[in-house]
This record gives structure tokens, sequence and C-alpha cells, in this order.
């Protein structure tokens, strides 16, 4: 299993680099774990789009779930011709699933309509051509391809789900954005890769839900996982990714990363 950061800031883009996601490849399959500011772009630039087998979203905070809407138009207009613009593909639009928390899809009937196109209608149908939107509840678990993803509901101030990745015996924990809770540590069990959020230099005393450095060490040195890999920096100046380093080197031993956005880190093996 591969992993290829397409970008690792929380909120908006900064400093050149996108939002939240990630790409995830095994030996046949293509996942996207969320899809914030500027992973359409980062995306295209390793991967097309139409190649992914689905995507999978772990919560509706716009930094997780922006760029939904341009990979969707993108999917389309590949397929359509412009008059005087490059060949477009033949055949028919294979949509991409599309994994989102119960209730997205209200969302998404309003999202596309805000920017229509009347000329070609087709454009504004992204979430119902290019996407084939399935909503879940926490704790369901489904197969795409030869990985068996899990959803394990986490604490955060809207509904989050963290997303364990599953295929040829390695395992990716990915926690979307969290508090701490058991259920991190129930997603993180034995994992190959720890992939957890650290947008925090001091542990979290509201009830938003994110992390520190050392609640992050701390849920991978209690779930047994072998690798962390911090992430959803808020900063990355030197001395504050430092701190959140060292932060989780005191309650974790194991290898830390300091992810950078397009980085690819194998999981396993």
């Amino acid at each position: 299993m591969q992993l290829t950061v397409l970008g690792c800031r929380s909120g908006m883009p900064a400093d050149g680099q996108a939002s939240s996601g990630y790409l995830v490849e095994t030996a046949s399959t293509r996942l996207l774990l969320d899809c914030g500011p500027g992973i359409a772009t980062a995306l295209t630039a390793v991967a097309d789009p139409a190649g992914l087998d689905a995507v999978v979203i772990s919560h509706l905070h716009a930094d997780h779930c922006y760029d939904l809407l341009p990979i969707g138009k993108s999917l389309l207009s590949a397929t359509m011709h412009f008059p005087g613009g490059p060949q477009a593909r033949r055949g028919e639009v294979r949509p991409v699933t599309l994994f989102v928390p119960t209730g997205a899809r209200e969302l998404f009937d309003r999202w596309a309509g805000l920017f229509p196109v009347t000329t070609m209608p087709l454009l504004d149908k992204a979430f119902e051509r290019a996407f084939d939107v399935r909503e879940y509840e926490p704790g369901d678990r489904f197969e795409v391809g030869d990985t068996t993803i899990g959803l394990h509901e986490l604490v955060h101030v809207l509904p989050n789900c963290g997303i364990r990745v599953e295929a040829g015996g390695a395992t990716l924990a990915y926690t979307g954005d969290t508090g701490v809770t058991d259920e991190a540590v129930k997603l993180a069990a034995n994992a190959d890769l720890l992939l957890a959020e650290a947008t925090l230099s001091q542990p979290d005393r509201t009830e938003h839900g994110h992390l520190s450095g050392g609640d992050a060490g701390r849920i991978a040195a209690q779930a047994g996982a072998r690798e962390l890999a911090l992430t959803h920096f808020s900063c990355t100046e030197r001395h504050w990714l430092r701190h959140l380093h060292d932060d989780a080197a005191s309650v974790f031993s194991g290898p830390i990363r300091l992810v950078r956005s397009g980085e690819r880190i194998r999981v396993g093996g």
C-alpha cells in the first residue's frame, strides 16, 4: 500500500500547500481520503481523477470536502466536446464511488446548483453523474477493489469518522479530525501507519475536537501502531513542527513523520 500526501494543512490552503487530501494506492485500487481546497489540482499532478475507485470523506467541513465539486465537474467535462477545445474522451462517465456521512446528499443538491452552466447542463450534475454517492453510518465496513474500509466514529464538532484501510496485510488508519477518544485507539489498533491530525500545540480544552502532537502520540502508543504520521498542520514554521514531533515522541517510541505535501509513504511490507 502506498500513501501520497496531496495536502496537509488545516483550514484553508497556505504557503502553496493544499488542505486535507490523501491518495491511497494498492495493487489494484486507488482511493482518495478527504478532498479539501487545493486537492483537485494536487491530485491531477500525480493521478487521473477518472482512475479513482472511490473517495471517502471523513466529515463535511470545507477543508475536508470542498474540492469534490471541481473534481466532479472535471470528470464530466473530460467526456464533453467544447467547440475549439481539446478532444474529449469517448464514452459515458464512469461514476466514482463517493462515501460520505449521512445527510450529505441534501448538501450536495444545494451545492451543485450554486454555479449553473446553463448552456452545458451536464456540468451541473456532478453529484448525479460523476459520483455514485453512498451515505455511510459510523461502524460501516465495505470493500472497494482489494481494500476493506472501516468507519470509526470519533469526536469532533461535526460528525467525523476515522477511516481504516486494510489491503494485502497492510493497515492505514486516518483520523480525519478528532479530539481524544478511546475510539481513536480502536481505529488505529495494530495499524502499520496512523495518519493523525496534529492541529494544536497544546491539548484541546474546548469541545471542538482536535489533537496535539502528544495526543496523537498517546493514541499511537495505546493502539500499538507501528508508525505515526502527523498532519493537518495549522502552521509549518520549523519550531512549531519540531514541538509537535517532540511532543509525540515523549509518549510514542516508534517512528514519527511530519508529512509533507507530495510525499509518498509505503504502508506495511
